[in-house]
Parts: C-alpha cells; sequence; structure tokens
C-alpha cells in the first residue's frame, strides 16, 4: 500500500498491476452450460506449462499471433452479455477513475491459531485461579447432549480463504503502466492475485488501437494536401518575385530605347 494527496486530504491506496489480461476462451450455455469469459494474465516458462494447456492456448495464436501465450494464470469471470472473441486484450483502460470495483483474492494464511485470536474471546481474568486457562475457549456446550454442536468457535486453521471486498473505489489510473491505484486495503499478501470485476461496458486494447491508427491516417492525408510555409519563406518568395518582375519590366524598357535609338539613326540617315 502507498498513500496519494488528493487536494488537501490523504488517501490510502493499494497499487496493483492489472494486466494485459489476454482472453482465452469464451464460454456458452449451449456448449458450456453457463456463460463466461476465461482470462489469462501473466508469463512463466513454456517448459513449465503442461501439455494440455499449451494445446489450449493455440487458438490463442490463431485469432491474435501478437500475443505471448505462455501464461501463468487462468481465471473465469461470468457475464451474461459477452462481446469478445478468442485472442482479445483487456487492460486498465477499460476502468475509470471514480469507478466502484469488487476485489476477490486469498487471503493470508495465519497458521493454526486459538480462539482469541481467530474469534476475538475475551480470555479469563489472570487473577483468581486461573492458572493457564488465560487464553482457553472455557465450556464447549451443555453436558446434557453430551457432544459438541457442529459450527462451535474453536480452535483451528485461520485465513488462506476466498475473501471479496465491495465498493472499493479507483482513485487513477495509469495506462502506460498498467496499473491501477484502488482506496483501502485489498485481501491477501503481496504479489498475491486479485480479481477485479466491475458493472458497465467491457472495453478491447485492440478496437482502441484501430481508431487510433484510422485518426492518424486521416491526419497524415490533411497534412499531404495542405503544406504549411514559415512567414519568413512567404516574405522571402514575395519580394523575390517582386525584384523579377522589377527586372523584366527594367529589361523591356531598355529594348524600347534601343528600338528608338535605331530608328532614330535610320532617319537621320536618311536626311543625310
Amino acid at each position: 500500500m502507498t498513500q496519494i494527496w488528493q487536494e488537501d486530504r490523504v488517501v490510502a491506496v493499494t497499487k496493483v498491476q492489472a494486466g494485459p489480461c489476454v482472453v482465452v476462451q469464451v464460454k456458452h450455455n449451449e456448449k458450456d452450460g453457463y456463460q463466461a469469459v476465461q482470462l489469462g494474465y501473466g508469463t512463466k516458462k513454456n517448459k513449465n506449462i503442461r501439455k494440455p494447456q499449451q494445446g489450449h492456448y493455440k487458438k490463442i495464436k490463431e485469432n491474435n499471433a501478437k500475443v505471448n501465450v505462455d501464461l501463468a494464470f487462468l481465471r473465469e469471470f461470468r457475464d451474461k452479455n459477452i462481446e469478445v472473441k478468442t485472442g482479445d486484450i483487456i487492460d486498465v483502460s477499460t476502468f475509470a477513475v471514480g469507478d466502484k470495483i469488487s476485489a476477490t483474492g486469498i487471503s493470508k494464511g495465519r497458521g493454526f491459531q486459538g480462539v482469541v485470536k481467530k474469534y476475538g474471546f475475551h480470555g479469563h481474568n489472570s487473577s483468581h485461579g486461573t492458572k493457564d486457562q488465560v487464553r482457553m475457549p472455557g465450556s464447549a456446550g451443555a453436558t446434557g447432549p453430551a457432544h459438541v454442536f457442529k459450527g462451535q468457535r474453536m480452535p483451528g486453521r485461520m485465513g488462506a480463504d476466498r475473501i471479496t471486498v465491495r465498493n472499493l473505489e479507483i482513485i487513477k489510473v495509469d495506462e502506460a503502466n498498467n496499473v491501477l491505484l484502488i482506496k483501502g486495503a485489498l485481501p491477501g499478501a503481496k504479489n498475491g492475485l486479485i480479481l477485479i470485476s466491475a458493472v458497465g461496458q467491457l472495453k478491447i486494447k485492440e478496437e482502441k488501437a484501430k481508431v487510433e491508427e484510422v485518426k492518424e491516417e486521416k491526419i497524415e492525408a490533411v497534412k499531404e494536401d495542405t503544406v504549411e510555409v514559415p512567414v519568413e519563406q512567404e516574405v522571402k518568395k514575395e519580394s523575390a518575385e517582386k525584384k523579377e518582375e522589377e527586372s523584366k519590366e527594367g529589361e523591356k524598357e531598355g529594348n524600347k530605347n534601343e528600338v528608338e535609338e535605331k530608328s532614330l539613326t535610320k532617319e537621320e540617315k536618311s536626311e543625310k
């Protein structure tokens, strides 16, 4: 966790590396009995991936050859309205600041713990006749039934459970590094896997890239049609054109004077 400033207050946030995730499989009611999207995240060595999973990843290469298929994790998200296909990429651009999300993860494992730490039991007084009984659970039930009922809170393994925290708020989205800053704490230890879900339309990274390519092509086409010229060059061109016109006019006047002189010389010769 870390903290950031929002105007004049400090907000505690959790930094999450969210994606990019690859759509590995889309499940439908007709074939699988339910609708879900299977996403893959992370990378690991190809030699550590089992043969069935390697065959499962071949469909991704058929639809998107640029995607790395050496995936480390596979998780499913159930959704009724599925508009993605195998090979699509999903990153943090599908989220926005202020979105309410749910985060699911595996909590930290605490091992075998007593009732004071596990359930918050008060314990006994440490004064009157409580030798070695301060943190004990006490009576487990009535003597009549002569057995312990199911669900009785007793010492046992603590933690390592699947926990979902709802109504978390996204404070910042870093699209360049695929990082989300989420307000509050998330279940699990550092480097743990978190499943993030929200209500809204799912955005695909490839569609956004295609739109940007089309915009760039249009801009290039406009730039080819209209060439921008600096003001200084325009002024220089105008002055050069004026000088050329003046020189042409001077040449014309010089030619006229020569013609007049020639005509005069001919008349003078005739008079003589």
